[in-house]
């Protein structure tokens, strides 16, 4: 099971995480607490302390990691089925089908999920416009035309009336190629 372990890891962390979000450093984070959390658990499966420690483990570990640094949804999915795995392969000693099944969904919920093909055009972002709007229409045909995209969300963080920007976290969907070129040519008449 530690091979299993380790291969699944290494499928995760170096075949779906860093090609596709190249952040070095949550690469030895994911290694370690996977690892971690393996041998944790390998050896709290052969005791009687039993299950209970070791989930409690799994939230105490999944605490401290969440307060010690801002990390993004996407890698915060990351982190959890690299502890999912890690906990999986731990707590068995032989080899067992029903686990290697559990760490294979495990991966392909993950590549499927993050996969840069599902919802391709879709994005999130903070924006400080350099105008303070006060009519949400007014607000969403500016963020269209800055964005070049169809705004599907817009949330006023901060209205400063005083220096006339608005900050807003936006949801919206990137424009194909003609779309764009086309809002564009309606806003330089």
């Amino acid at each position: 099971m530690i091979g299993i372990d380790l291969i699944a890891i290494a499928v995760m962390v170096f075949g779906l995480y860093f090609p596709r979000h190249r952040r070095r450093d949550l690469v030895v984070a994911y290694l370690v607490v996977n690892v971690g959390v393996l041998a944790v658990s390998a050896i709290l499966g052969t005791t009687t302390v039993g299950l209970g420690v070791g989930l409690g483990l799994f939230g105490v570990l999944s605490i401290i990691r969440l307060r010690s640094s801002e990390i993004t949804q996407h890698e915060l999915a990351y982190y959890f089925a690299a502890l999912a795995i890690g906990l999986l392969t731990g707590l068995s000693t032989t080899v067992n089908p029903v686990i290697i099944a559990l760490v294979v969904l495990v991966l392909g919920v993950i590549a499927i999920g993050d996969s840069p093909a599902l919802f391709r055009r879709y994005r999130q972002q903070t924006v400080v416009m350099d105008t303070a709007y006060t009519d949400e229409a007014s607000l969403r045909l500016a963020l269209e035309g800055m964005l070049g995209a169809k705004v599907h969300r817009v949330n006023v963080l901060h209205l400063d009336t005083v220096n006339d920007t608005t900050t807003v976290e936006v949801r919206f969907q990137v424009a194909e190629t003609a779309d764009v070129a086309r809002t564009h040519e309606a806003l330089q008449r």
